[in-house]
């Protein structure tokens, strides 16, 4: 069980993230939507403590994660693993090498500064890789690759880290759509089949909505929405993004192309999707 009591993050003036209180159970999949600016990234960097939390307390099993330190700070980061929007790849490293790095937490210290890799870690690459269908580009340059492959390059990255809970902040925010289903198919698969908990930011509604058990709202760094995919009305949808309805701007974060269509036809789900 990862749980947040009163976490909070202050920039100067600006409050990113304001008192929030969560309890996700293991093997969750859930989705956090919610404005650009509404705190959904800077809250998921405060859980992989890319970010210190200016206050509350983040605890994972009984832990405490905020006050982790040195050896047990970086072996937190391993287990709880990050998938950024930009993906973050060596683009002159070949992919298996890109996909060992997400070893480095887990091999010893002199090996981890010569990236020396044993043939288990390997083994381990590969089959991450043959899992989301890019094993026979194993040895090909990252930056040769499109954008979605890349971004799956960076899921199995995230794989070999063995982790216990997948962050992914805004996965498919710059891919096309059929790019975007593989990756949030591929994130689906992981969850369901191993059991890690994901905690996926999204900027639209219709893959939260058909990919994951449960959707959280944010609103100028707050919870405002914390439910199933069934309960999100369209009065929920207003306090999340603070937009009425019919507006384009709603339309477009809706994926619909009718303004006023209900909002149960415009979340139907989508088997393309997931």
């Amino acid at each position: 069980m990862l749980k947040l009591r009163g976490v909070s993050k202050q920039y100067g003036k600006c409050l990113a993230v304001d008192d929030v209180n969560l309890e996700i159970p293991a093997g969750q999949m859930v989705g956090v939507i919610g404005r650009s600016g509404a705190g959904k990234s800077t809250l998921l960097r405060m859980i992989n403590r890319l970010v210190d939390p200016s206050g509350g307390e983040i605890s994972f099993e009984g832990k405490s994660v905020s006050a982790l330190k040195g050896t047990a700070l970086r072996e937190w980061r391993a287990s709880c693993a990050m998938i950024f929007q930009q993906f973050n790849l060596v683009g002159r490293l070949d992919v298996v090498t890109n996909v060992l790095v997400g070893r480095l937490n887990r091999i010893g210290l002199v090996s981890s500064l010569i990236k020396r890799f044993g043939p288990q870690d390997r083994a381990l690459a590969i089959a991450a890789l043959k899992r989301l269908d890019m094993d026979e580009h194993a040895l090909s340059r990252a930056e040769r690759l499109s954008g979605g492959q890349q971004q799956r390059v960076a899921i199995a990255r995230a794989l070999v880290q063995e982790p216990r809970i997948l962050l992914a902040d805004e996965p498919i925010a710059s891919l096309d759509p059929k790019s975007a289903s593989q990756v949030m198919q591929a994130l689906t698969r992981i969850n369901r089949e191993e059991g890690i908990t994901v905690l996926c930011n999204l900027h639209h509604l219709r893959p939260a909505k058909t990919c994951c058990d449960r959707i959280i709202g944010m609103a100028k760094g707050r919870i405002v929405f914390d439910g199933t995919p069934g309960e999100l009305t369209l009065d929920a949808v207003h306090r999340i993004y603070g937009m009425t309805p019919g507006s384009r701007e709603l339309a477009e974060i809706l994926d619909e192309s009718e303004l006023d269509a209900p909002l149960s036809a415009a979340l139907e789900p989508l088997s393309a999707v997931c």
